[in-house]
């Protein structure tokens, strides 16, 4: 390739990265509100909570407080919640397991209701910069939640709290109202090819 050319295409080049900058410049420009965000992150590919415990963590290291309303999860080891609680994250874990242990709609209930409560406290307070809700979609879902009690929190929650909700198959009200929505794709999961869940890795 001769000198010429080489130019030629980095000339290209820069242009067309002056042009990305603009575009990205005049976005930024344009976001000036500050609101507290509330995020949801659906899908059925791995990662929701892996992603939504990041930001938890991301809210501690600039020295904001954050709780976290664990629904679905057991009692069980929970690398996470080991590492935050010690951070002084609050915690509040539903601790009956996965419905399809317990078999039990009507222990679910109560426990579901008991954990929502511990959620709208969490809600209300203005120390607490980001509140997460693992697996709160699936409340909502089985109908142990009612839709209309977990909108009204949200929606009456401080203006600068930021709220992540995780699950798969969230509600469409739920996303209507969140200000930024990502869904997680499975390609490949490796428990479909007989790999248990590590330590570690997965939990």
């Amino acid at each position: 390739m001769s000198t010429t050319s080489v130019d030629t295409h980095a000339d290209r080049h820069k242009k067309r990265q002056q042009k990305v900058k603009l575009a990205v410049d005049a976005k930024i420009a344009a976001a000036q509100d500050r609101k507290g965000i509330l995020l949801v992150l659906t899908g059925n590919g791995k990662g929701k909570s892996t992603s939504g415990f990041g930001t938890v963590a991301r809210a501690v290291g600039h020295g904001h407080k954050a709780g976290v309303v664990q629904f679905i999860k057991g009692n069980w080891e929970c690398g996470e919640r080991n590492l935050l609680e010690g951070a002084g994250v609050k915690f509040h874990v539903m601790g009956t397991g996965f419905t399809w242990d317990t078999q039990d709609k009507a222990k679910d209930t109560a426990a579901a209701l008991e954990a929502w409560q511990a959620a709208e406290v969490m809600l209300k307070d203005e120390r607490l910069n980001v509140v997460m809700l693992d697996e709160l979609t699936y409340m909502i879902s089985y109908h142990y939640l009612p839709l209309e009690r977990v909108i009204e929190a949200l929606n009456n929650r401080p203006s600068m709290q930021h709220v992540i909700i995780t699950g798969r198959s969230c509600h469409r009200t739920l996303i209507e109202l969140a200000d930024t929505v990502s869904e997680i794709v499975a390609v490949k999961h490796a428990f479909d090819n007989g790999i248990a869940a590590q330590e570690g890795f997965d939990y």
